[in-house]
């Protein structure tokens, strides 16, 4: 699939064998962790360019706005590429529930146990 992504971020990035990589959504201003997600080029593409997180469904095959069917959007403040360029950070401004059961983080529901 062709992509707009600038071919300079494009040939930085380590993509998994089906092309895609991580992107972790943060919440800009507290760190707390909300999601991941997966970004083809393109779906990078348009995050960076439209100021809105957009993912590649893995399961529908299709890209998807987050929030554009929930209302619960997030605005893309920063994007980093982590030191093996395999992850993407997206520092964003979560409105409402970032995750799909209507919570706000989707990493507080199943907190397991560390041994001390």
């Amino acid at each position: 699939m062709s992509s707009n992504l600038d071919p300079a971020v494009a040939a930085r990035l380590k993509r998994s064998p089906d092309g895609l990589v991580p992107a972790i959504a943060q919440q800009y201003d507290t760190g707390e962790v909300l999601m991941l997600g997966w970004m083809d080029d393109e779906a990078l593409h348009r995050t960076l360019t439209t100021g809105r997180c957009t993912y590649w469904s893995r399961s529908r095959q299709e890209y998807w706005v987050k929030g554009d069917t929930s209302g619960h959007v997030q605005h893309v403040k920063s994007v980093a590429l982590d030191c093996d360029a395999d992850t993407l950070l997206v520092k964003v401004d979560q409105v409402g529930a970032a995750c799909h059961t209507g919570a706000r983080t989707c990493f507080d529901a199943d907190v397991l146990p560390v041994s001390q």
